[in-house]
């Protein structure tokens, strides 16, 4: 009987502990086990008595990269080739899926601007923003898909760079549909498939 009585006590207090874990409560929370929660660190701008000019924050090793930032791919990184010229054509195998990843993406960053046709007639133009040059353009058309990709990683002119909004996978999948659609605007006949020739006649 006292085995039973104990056993429902261990019970009970555990269901008791067990319901207060996580309610909201202004006491300091008593950790039984802490796993690292309070582990010593420096935070961002804090003295160090380690450090000759104390500050905590310290410069990378030179030569060193850290983990995940390797950008070794100069042509899918960067948009050159090994002597530093820009591409001519895309790093990227072009898909379908690509293609429709770089609308979406198109239509999210670019066509305020540019417009959904890329004639650069955006919703902010309207508004009073510098018009900015159509893609459809004989110079701009002919430009390289490198250019495409350096002027949305770095900006150009009144362009703003949108590496920190766009990914580079993201930034060669709008490169490839604005080529796409530079191409829906000044395609020839001679561009179809002889078979799809055929049925236009």
């Amino acid at each position: 009987m006292k085995t039973t009585v104990y056993i429902l006590l261990l019970f009970t207090t555990l269901f008791l502990f067990g319901c207060l874990r996580g309610t909201p409560t202004e006491k300091t929370p008593v950790h039984l086990n802490p796993n690292m929660d309070d582990q010593e660190k420096y935070q961002a701008q804090e003295q160090s008595g380690f450090f000759a000019n104390k500050s905590a924050m310290r410069m990378p090793v030179e030569g060193t990269v850290a983990r995940g930032q390797l950008r070794a791919d100069d042509a899918y990184y960067f948009g050159k080739d090994a002597n530093g010229n820009l591409l001519k054509s895309l790093p990227v195998k072009m898909t379908n899926k690509l293609l429709q990843r770089g609308r979406e993406r198109y239509n999210i960053y670019c066509s305020p601007c540019h417009d959904q046709t890329g004639a650069g007639n955006g919703i902010v133009i309207q508004k009073g923003f510098m018009i900015p040059p159509s893609f459809h353009l004989d110079r701009i058309r002919e430009m390289p898909a490198g250019h495409y990709f350096t002027v949305i990683s770095n900006g150009i002119r009144n362009m703003p760079s949108y590496k920190h909004q766009v990914p580079v996978g993201d930034r060669w999948a709008i490169v490839a549909y604005i080529r796409a659609l530079q191409l829906s605007q000044n395609a020839s006949i001679n561009d179809l498939p002889e078979e799809k020739r055929k049925e236009l006649n």
